[in-house]
């Protein structure tokens, strides 16, 4: 009789243990946590910019698409930088080993001192095999002055993380060191007939474009550089005049009972926020137009506030999907969405890449798109999220991963969960002195962290598992030891005997 008790309670039990194992293993996803989560997404995207990346130069490509029309050897100059905060990512995360990382970068930085440059400065596109230049348009064929600083916002953060003693980092350093000092950002003044930075110039039409890089907007990052370039160097007046306006650049309105320091109404698309962002950190960050950490904050809130409004009506607007920013859009190409610009079009990288500013805000979203199985089914690829969807045009979603799209995304996780690639950038001498110089003033402790992450090797879901085998495993001896107590009870001498 005790064995059949015995034999009773184990296959009671193994059978509410094996029902509970196939319950969470078909709905994981329910449990997985948030730093999981982003772990899952910036692990999936990284691959665009190292399994994807050119094979000779491995620079970023333009995008990935799914039509054959694609020209897989037009690389982009801004989105290879973003993806080299991407690759220190995947180095500080183990994706890839330091050394693989290191061999990646120094055959893009080999590459980029043989590509076509403009008095230092690189164009928007080039070929990814002959480092000639891929025109953006027929009057944008030769330097792109903010592309470029995006592309050494990138190299000056991977040359401040890669700052150990083999060869082949002390070789990197030196070949990126170089490239920095060729950028002849006082150029782009106009030869220096004028106060402010230009985005273009060609040897073909020259200044033709004529367009100043004027804030408040993406270009922050170009008079950052500009200004911390140790042998091509702005003064202040160039960003004040050129960038600020002179103070136009400040807002100061409110919008959805939100104060917007800077900027277009309503704040324009969310890349504002990013781009520049991806090294230089907000936090503490002021000069005498605005508190930084406040503008990005107040820029996200009124962008999803927005959203939540819905003046348009659009479908799939709410709290688990918001965020216009620049992205393709069902039938008119790529463009730059906004409160002011919207055509019901929402981006992953415009919530996923703002999580540094609004953390529960853009988690919402990352699980509306890759814990509900119909979006699921339909964004997460190879790379990650597809670029947009648009719920209004029958469920419409691209085809598409961009780069500069993707980057973001990878870069701004990793500063919500380590701050790693601001803490690298911060400390670099030159954009210390570039902050000073143009007036700014940070309270960001860059100090760097002792250890290096701690990612959990089981998912949640496993460990949720093993906690129910294990309280499985010990209702069954304690119920063995009351069977045993019991008979004992029943038969005393017995027991002794």
């Amino acid at each position: 009789m005790f064995i059949f008790e015995v034999l009773f309670l184990s296959s009671t039990f193994l059978s509410l243990c094996r029902c509970q194992i196939t319950n969470f293993q078909n709905n994981k996803t329910n449990l997985i946590g948030d730093d999981e989560l982003l772990e899952i997404i910036s692990r999936q995207t990284f691959g665009y910019f190292y399994d994807y990346a050119h094979p000779i130069s491995k620079m970023a490509r333009e995008r990935a698409a799914s039509t054959s029309t694609n020209d897989e050897n037009t690389v982009t100059v801004g989105g290879t930088g973003f993806g080299i905060m991407v690759i220190i990512s995947g180095v500080y995360r183990g994706w890839i080993t330091r050394d693989n990382g290191v061999r990646h970068l120094l055959t893009m930085v080999k590459f980029l001192e043989k590509a076509e440059r403009y008095h230092g400065a690189y164009p928007h596109w080039m070929n990814g095999e002959t480092g000639k230049t891929i025109p953006f348009d027929p009057d944008d064929d030769g330097g792109d002055l903010v592309e470029t600083s995006f592309l050494f916002q990138g190299l000056l953060t991977a040359c401040s993380y890669f700052g150990g003693n083999s060869p082949e980092e002390k070789d990197l350093r030196k070949r990126i060191s170089s490239l920095w000092n060729d950028v002849e950002w006082d150029w782009y003044t106009k030869e220096g007939k004028e106060n402010a930075l230009f985005w273009h110039w060609s040897k073909n039409v020259g200044w033709k474009k004529n367009m100043k890089i004027q804030g408040w907007n993406e270009g922050l990052m170009a008079y950052l550089l500009a200004a911390s370039s140790q042998t091509h160097g702005i003064n202040a007046t160039v960003y004040h005049e050129g960038f600020a306006r002179n103070g136009q650049m400040v807002n100061g309105n409110k919008y959805y009972g939100i104060t917007l320091p800077l900027g277009e109404p309503s704040g324009g698309p969310l890349f504002f926020t990013h781009y520049s962002f991806l090294g230089l950190c907000p936090r503490g960050l002021k000069d005498k137009y605005a508190d930084y950490e406040e503008q990005n904050l107040a820029h996200a809130k009124i962008n999803r506030a927005y959203c939540l409004e819905n003046p348009k009506k659009f479908k799939g607007y709410s709290e688990k999907l918001w965020g216009l920013t620049a992205c393709d859009t069902y039938n008119k190409g790529y463009g730059a969405w906004s409160p002011t610009n919207d055509q019901g079009t929402i981006a992953p990288t415009a919530a996923l890449s703002s999580v540094v500013y609004l953390k529960d805000e853009a988690l919402k979203v990352a699980r509306e798109l890759y814990e509900n199985p119909e979006r699921k089914q339909k964004m997460w690829k190879k790379y990650g999220f597809v670029d947009s969807l648009n719920d209004e045009h029958e469920g419409w979603v691209a085809t598409d991963h961009l780069a500069i799209d993707q980057g973001p995304i990878v870069a701004m996780i990793e500063n919500s969960r380590s701050e790693i690639l601001w803490k690298y950038f911060m400390r670099i001498e030159d954009i210390q002195g570039g902050l000073k110089l143009l007036g700014f003033t940070s309270t960001y402790d860059y100090s760097l962290p002792s250890d290096k992450p701690k990612n959990n090797p089981f998912p949640a879901w496993a460990i949720v598992v093993i906690a129910i085998v294990a309280f499985v495993a010990i209702v069954i001896v304690v119920s063995v030891i009351v069977i045993l107590v019991r008979k004992r009870k029943r038969n005393p001498y017995k027991a002794i005997n």
